[in-house]
């Protein structure tokens, strides 16, 4: 293209979409195989199910009949049978029946994972200038969906036992007072060993923050997000209820799951249980995008609930990460546990794979930071807590922070990148920390 030539015209959304951050994060753990990468949220590639897929895959293909059902067109809700097969797993996990939720095979969509169903529905209900509440700090890429559709976003403190309920009252009042409750459209939370944090809802706060909500839908219906994509990786005994089911009319909670992080991410699955006034509206949203989700894949995840390897396999990954998890402790116990232990802390998630550790506030954790460049001079990459605050017009972003992941790393990794991380901490602490572009950093710089 030369000068002169014109240039596209962007919208408005696309000004505002930007590139997650974590996809840089990634590259650097991609192309220096050096690096113990501490930050992608991917699932453990050992524990992926490649001989169940493939002994699910020639069964459906050993048939004429049912290979051409599966290699066909699906419909834009998803496969009937799949549909009704999520309805009695999660009635399973929580203990209750659909009547009970007053939910049929109707009120499930699948979808291309769980975040294209948590950008449709968030399409569907949240218009520029609109609100959305949030923890605090949150999933930095729903966040990023929020900026990116011209939300507003108000953060809820959390605790130990997830989002505060009083926090959350302070600000739907704070809102109503200032006129501006009628914006509020979603309350959104990760609450099973939350990304970042690894906090879970606690079981006493689930059905309150249900009737908090609902105290303030006078204007309108706000509908309650409840993102359970962890839930399943439980560590420590069976994970709560999800809100969802302490609902028995099925009218403000949308429950979004996925089988990526309980199954297989390559097969880019996920559902939603919705009230019928919003499953019309995602699927005429849907029907724009895909028509429907892959058809093969649902085919495969039906086969594989139906034949136990799903369940047997979600064992597997509580396990491990188990394993991996008490690593990360341990090693953090090890290396940061006499390390001003009054401004130095983590949480101990039951499960997922995220542990957010806290440093003392004048540790700049953030990506331009002291500590995130002697870090990649050890050769170990963290996520910088500042990605995970969102953009709350009355909050900054706190830069004491950091999400570590032990999803992708084994054992010996972990404690070698925590004790990585301890030296690039002390690096900056006992004074002799040596600037970026020496050592490792430029390694980095010049791959």
């Amino acid at each position: 293209m030369t000068n002169s030539e014109p240039k596209f015209r962007f919208s408005a959304k696309a000004g505002r979409t930007t590139t997650q951050p974590i996809s840089s994060l990634i590259d650097l753990a991609v192309q220096n195989r050096n690096v113990i990468s501490l930050a992608a949220g991917l699932v453990d590639e050992q524990t992926l199910p490649v001989g169940e897929v493939r002994k699910l895959t020639e069964r459906i293909l050993s048939d004429e009949l049912s290979g051409q059902k599966a290699l066909q067109y699906g419909t834009t809700p998803g496969l009937i049978e799949l549909r009704e097969a999520v309805i009695r797993h999660v009635c399973e996990l929580d203990g209750v029946s659909a009547e009970d939720m007053s939910i049929t095979p109707d009120n499930v969509i699948i979808g291309s994972g769980s975040q294209q169903l948590l950008y449709i529905i968030t399409d569907i209900l949240v218009d520029p200038g609109d609100i959305v509440i949030t923890e605090w700090p949150s999933y930095f890429v729903y966040t990023g969906l929020l900026t990116s559709l011209g939300a507003s976003v108000r953060a809820v403190e959390m605790d130990n036992d997830g989002m505060s309920i009083k926090s959350l009252k302070n600000t739907l009042e704070e809102l109503k007072r200032s006129g501006d409750l009628g914006r509020v459209k979603i309350v959104y939370l990760c609450d099973y060993y939350q990304n970042p944090t690894g906090i879970t809802l606690s079981p006493e706060r689930r059905e309150e923050l249900l009737e908090v909500v609902r105290s303030y839908s006078t204007e309108h219906r706000i509908c309650i997000l409840e993102d359970a994509a962890y839930r399943e990786l439980s560590c420590e005994g069976r994970a709560p209820r999800s809100i969802k089911s302490y609902e028995p009319n099925n009218t403000m909670v949308v429950l979004a799951q996925t089988f990526s992080k309980s199954f297989s991410p390559g097969l880019k699955t996920g559902f939603s249980i919705l009230p019928d006034e919003l499953s019309e509206a995602v699927l005429d949203q849907k029907s724009c995008h895909d028509f429907g989700s892959s058809n093969f894949a649902q085919h495969l995840i039906l086969r594989a609930i139906r034949s136990g390897d799903y369940a047997g396999h979600v064992e597997v990954l509580r396990r491990r990460y188990m394993d991996k998890r008490d690593a990360m402790l341990t090693s953090l116990r090890e290396n940061l546990g006499d390390f001003e232990p009054e401004q130095t802390s983590w949480t101990t998630p039951g499960g997922g794979l995220y542990v957010y550790l806290t440093l003392p506030e004048r540790i700049d954790t953030g990506p331009n930071g002291n500590l995130f460049k002697a870090a990649l001079s050890e050769g170990v990459v963290y996520v910088p807590g500042e990605y995970c605050y969102g953009p709350d017009p009355r909050r900054r972003p706190e830069r004491n922070h950091m999400r570590l992941t032990f999803a992708t790393v084994d054992e010996q990794s972990i404690h070698e990148g925590i004790a990585r991380l301890r030296r690039a901490i002390r690096s900056l602490t006992d004074g002799n920390y040596r600037p970026a572009g020496a050592g490792f950093a430029r390694k980095v710089e010049q791959a």
